[in-house]
């Protein structure tokens, strides 16, 4: 669209062209009073970007400020690029995870890869060195042609972006599920290295600085991609495509190298990544945070197509650009680093101190508003809440245990369920070793990296369940960090932070924002029971396709720190005559199992309780047993219970075996989700001292024969050879996308 053709600001009030955009009448009502006048078409365009739930969170920040998000590690938390967390040694990590849902669903390779490439950046930008890459996905089952699609090709582009950059993909997480059927998720999660004296902000600091764009040419591509994303699929977003954009790693590895040399220069103010919503709301946020404003003339900015319109330049989210802010006199210098990647650097405008965004293009101004009312100063709506009627009555029922007629049988349909089976088909695409830090690779509770000319490591994971999260979101949210926490524990780290990837439907929905809600308060109540700060993260609603919402998922992104590499623990068990040992209590849960699912084919119920009480002193004192170096082998006991977890543990041990005595309810004891559990394994010489730090229960030894034998007191309960489980477990992804 010209220039030419755009409506008068007149027209655009009267024609409503402002509900195309994702304005409702009363917030059209705002801007006319924030302006003092009728905003023009770019206006309008600006408006509508930054006040969209993905840009401004106006659903969301209510329940988001229920987070804690303060610690004495935390060096900056939410609201720039990424959060930092201190690690010692004047170090820090830098980590946050996004979601790429909606443009994943339509152009499943660019949508996941491109969604790699913006969380890359934000970890960039705070002037770290990206170092792991971790995802966390969710699709309906493969029981279908167009699922097996998108996880094809969604797992592609992950590894595609992520190996051409070459950042490891070192972790994740996939869980399986009719509710994703028609909107998979996808989450990026992003994970760097910083020298304290190295940390950036994303603020125009400075009156009559220069405001310079580097990095690739913009284009068409992603036009209003925020607002995309804010509103539900349906059978018409299809025709969103072009909305999709197309990322470039190769590019991205270059301004990758360039802005990790900028940020070591004093003539750099800061720099911020240009994602969502583009050149608006890197110069708007930029501006607004520093409490001054942004003059940029449009004809400046480096095109790869002809005749774009102002609207369109600002709205366009095409990738691998930043913006920055350098001290005025100083631009060649920047211009002349960047040429060095064969990366233009162009001063497209300058700080000024009026706290306006202003926009030239041909000439003319064509925008003029207040940059925070832009940022700042987007309309916050409390959404009615309601408990649903399916949650009273769950809460109602007794727990309930499945009946199970073959143990063996049922284990081996459980290692062969996709949310528990093998992911080797997947981080098989990913090069996971690339830059050769990865200590602990994909398969395992979480993944250890070893920070150089150290002897520490960092420890990451991604963890939801969210069938738990639908049965009772506040219980559900609590066990998602909790898990998280288990899995750093369980590889010898520390539990430091998260971020989070809150991924749910509709708020407009009082059910939804019920859940939203909920989830929220049991997430805040477990970061402060086990003191893991939030630091950031992403909110990705309206996930519902023709009205049917996904379960509610809230991914917690952990990383912790492994203050000796001599410390990292893996879930195999590592030799015969080692004792096996259960921490934690088991009881009859089974509301949103594995087995539940398998044996009904639905869930239903309460989810499993948690004591964050008892969670925080189990993780303790496993931790403390890690570190005194009496513990061989740890696993979190999740999804399938004990007796997928002993099997996992096995699988990967080189040919041992086990066995296993259990008490109580057999079904209980074997396939129980109860938490806070550990399964561990302990050299003999160790039982004493380990038995004096840890309250678990011996029921077990490792064998050299490779079989599993679970025995009770009434005698036999199963038998079968560890390789008949393994290719179970392994086979059972690549099986069905056959």
């Amino acid at each position: 669209m010209s220039l030419m053709l755009e409506p008068s600001p007149e027209q655009l009030k009267e024609m409503k062209v402002y509900k195309e955009m994702g304005l409702t009448d009363e917030e059209f009502a705002m801007v006319e009073k924030i302006l003092g006048r009728l905003p023009n078409y770019t206006e309008i365009g600006l408006f509508s970007v930054m006040w969209s739930e993905h840009c401004s969170y106006k659903n969301s920040k209510p329940v988001l400020k229920k987070f804690p998000t303060k610690g004495e590690r935390v060096l900056q938390g939410p609201g720039e690029g990424a959060g930092i967390v201190d690690i010692g040694d004047e170090q820090a990590v830098v980590f946050k995870i996004e979601s790429h849902n909606h443009p994943s669903a339509i152009e499943p390779y660019q949508g996941a890869a491109t969604g790699v490439g913006g969380i890359i950046r934000d970890v960039f930008s705070m002037g770290a060195r990206p170092v792991a890459m971790l995802n966390s996905l969710r699709f309906g089952e493969l029981d279908n042609a167009r699922t097996k699609y998108l996880f094809k090709e969604v797992v592609a582009g992950i590894a595609g972006y992520g190996n051409c950059i070459g950042i490891p993909t070192v972790g994740g997480e996939i869980q399986f599920d009719p509710a994703y059927e028609g909107n998979p998720l996808v989450n990026a999660m992003c994970v760097g290295l910083i020298d304290h004296k190295d940390i950036q902000k994303g603020q125009a600091h400075g009156v009559g600085n220069t405001v310079m764009y580097v990095g690739a040419k913009t284009g068409r591509d992603g036009i209003h991609g925020a607002t995309f994303a804010s509103e539900e699929l349906t059978d018409q977003s299809e025709e969103n495509r072009p909305a999709v954009q197309v990322g470039d790693p190769f590019m991205e590895k270059l301004l990758l190298e360039a802005c990790l040399e900028l940020v070591k220069s004093d003539a750099l103010v800061g720099i911020q990544d240009m994602g969502a919503a583009g050149l608006t709301s890197s110069s708007a946020e930029m501006a607004s945070k520093a409490g001054s404003g942004i003059e940029m003339n449009l004809d400046l900015v480096p095109q790869r197509e002809t005749g774009m319109t102002a609207y369109e330049m600002m709205l366009s989210e095409s990738q691998e650009r930043m913006l920055i802010v350098v001290k005025k006199g100083r631009e060649q210098e920047i211009v002349d680093l960047f040429s060095k990647y064969d990366l233009e650097a162009v001063a497209i405008g300058k700080v000024t101190d009026d706290k306006m965004l202003r926009l030239i293009h041909n000439g003319e101004i064509v925008a003029d508003v207040p940059a925070d009312a832009l940022a700042e100063e987007a309309p916050v709506y409390h959404k009615p809440s309601q408990e649903p009627a399916y949650y009273r009555e769950y809460q109602d029922m007794e727990n309930d245990v499945p009946a199970v007629e073959d143990y063996k049988e049922t284990l081996i349909n459980l290692l062969q369920q996709p949310t528990i089976a093998s992911k080797e088909w997947v981080y098989d695409q990913y090069d996971y070793m690339v830059r050769t830090n990865t200590v602990v690779s994909p398969g395992s509770d979480a993944a250890v990296i070893r920070i150089r000319d150290t002897k520490k490591g960092l420890a990451m994971t991604t963890d939801c369940n969210s069938r738990y999260i639908y049965l009772d979101p506040e219980t559900g949210g609590k066990i998602s960090v909790a898990e998280a926490a288990r899995n750093i524990v369980c590889s010898g780290g520390e539990p430091l932070a998260i971020t989070d990837g809150l991924n749910f439907g509709s708020p407009e929905k009082p059910e939804i924002f019920w859940q939203i809600e909920k989830a929220a308060d049991g997430i805040s109540a477990a970061c402060l029971a086990l003191d893991t700060p939030v630091i950031g993260g992403n909110v990705s609603l309206y996930n519902e396709t023709n009205g049917e919402a996904i379960y509610p998922t809230p991914i917690i992104g952990m990383v912790g720190l492994v203050k000796d590499l001599n410390h990292v623990t893996t879930q195999a068990f590592k030799a015969a005559g080692d004792l096996i040992y259960l921490l934690g209590e088991t009881k009859d849960e089974f509301g949103g199992s594995e087995l539940q699912k398998l044996t009904y084919g639905k869930i239903f119920g309460k989810a499993p309780e948690i004591d964050l009480d008892i969670e925080g002193k189990n993780q303790k004192q496993v931790l403390n047993a890690i570190r005194s170096g009496l513990v061989a082998s740890a696993h979190d006991v999740a999804e399938g219970g004990l007796a997928v977890a002993i099997a996992e543990s096995l699988i990967g041990s080189n040919g041992l075996g086990a066995n296993v005595q259990i008490s109580g309810n057999k079904v209980s004891a074997l396939f129980s989700e109860s938490q806070s559990r550990f399964l561990l394994t302990v050299k003999k010489e160790n039982q004493q001292q380990f038995e004096s730090l840890v309250d678990a229960k011996l029921i077990g030894e490792v064998s050299e024969q490779p079989v599993l034998t679970i025995s009770s007191e009434e005698g036999l309960v199963l038998a079968e050879q560890v390789e008949a489980l393994g290719q179970a477990w392994k086979g059972a992804i690549s099986c069905l996308l056959k």
